[in-house]
């Protein structure tokens, strides 16, 4: 509360009020209480089975949107009601870290996801059994790797999505 003052001037009685910040408006608490806002800290994840409208089935980890639905993060297993599983990490709803894909054909992606997509070190296997073991991006085998087909021979090098110039043929000889 501002503090009165009584003074005499010509025309009778003045009050003045002299201001003093509440504590509770100074800058520094109005910083301090910012800085409290940045470091909440969302509850932790529910974990629980989730069946989606289309079938799909999520067993793990989630949390409740600010609109109430519900966003996968944490740990859990995605079933598609194609076939697909996927199991590792989340984070905002999207394939995040490190986690496994199989394929209803077969085919197995072991490694790092980033936004639902192969992006890292990771290793995929065809159904034929051969697999490329290295760097993706973007769902790409883009970078150093290894290809070994199905009769165990090996093809080091730099692989380009599809193109993989200059790569290194491995014998071996039994």
């Amino acid at each position: 509360m501002p503090a009165a003052n009584e003074s005499q001037s010509k025309g009778g009685k003045a009050v003045t009020f002299d201001l003093i910040p509440r504590p509770e408006s100074t800058e520094s608490d109005t910083s301090d209480k910012k800085d409290k806002k940045k470091e909440e800290v969302p509850p932790p994840p529910t974990k629980g089975v989730y069946i989606f409208p289309n079938g799909d089935k999520y067993d793990g980890e989630y949390q409740h949107g600010s609109d109430g639905s519900l966003e996968r993060n944490g740990y859990g297993v995605h079933t598609t009601t194609e076939g697909a599983v996927y199991e590792g990490e989340w984070k905002g709803d999207k394939m995040n870290g490190r986690g496994k894909l199989a394929h209803p054909s077969g085919a197995l992606y072991e490694g790092e996801f980033v936004n639902n997509q192969f992006h890292g070190q990771g290793k995929y296997t065809w159904k034929n059994n051969s697999f490329y073991e290295g760097q993706f991006k973007e769902n790409k085998m883009e970078g150093t790797g290894q290809f070994t087909d199905t009769e165990g021979q090996m093809w080091t090098g730099t692989f380009r999505y599809k193109a993989a110039p200059g790569l290194r043929f491995e014998l071996k000889m039994n």
